[in-house]
């Protein structure tokens, strides 16, 4: 028996920075912007930032009553080691869409509010940014492919 498919556990979203994000059904990545309704989406590098759920279990097993979108993350993952992929990775979300890798982790702020509101801040270390290179909708259980850097499956 095979590894699984990694897979979209969760789509969250924010109105604003610096809050938890909500989760929803399904959202839309926006080429050049990010996910629709975001407060980081925007034309620059972290458009989209993507940790695993096996990272949020961990802090879950040290008491922590934390989920998907609690770290501030749009998409939350399982079965792939984000931190492994090289910048430049691209990634296939669904049917349609596909990131590029732009950045793994990121600065962390002593007095960040996610810090402050959860406890803890895995972006820095656990999480990774991309941006949208092709749009598409989004949705949990929705499988990811890792392309080459050409944007092509490497098998292909």
């Amino acid at each position: 028996m095979g590894t699984p498919q990694p897979q979209i556990v969760a789509v969250s979203r924010s109105a604003s920075r610096g809050v938890k994000k909500q989760n929803i059904a399904q959202g839309r990545l926006i080429s050049n912007h990010g996910l629709e309704g975001d407060a980081h989406a925007g034309n620059w590098s972290r458009q989209v930032s993507l940790l695993a759920q096996e990272n949020i279990d961990q802090v879950r097993q040290r008491g922590l009553e934390v989920g998907p979108g609690d770290f501030a993350e749009n998409l939350t993952t399982r079965g792939l080691e984000l931190i492994k992929l090289p910048i430049g990775s691209r990634l296939r979300i669904g049917p349609q869409a596909e990131l590029e890798v732009t950045q793994i982790g990121k600065e962390d702020h002593p007095d960040s509010p996610m810090r402050r509101l959860v406890g803890e801040s895995l972006l820095p270390h656990a999480g990774i940014f991309a941006r949208v290179v092709i749009s598409g909708e989004v949705r949990p259980g929705d499988a990811i492919e890792v392309l080459d850097v050409s944007g092509r499956h490497p098998d292909r």
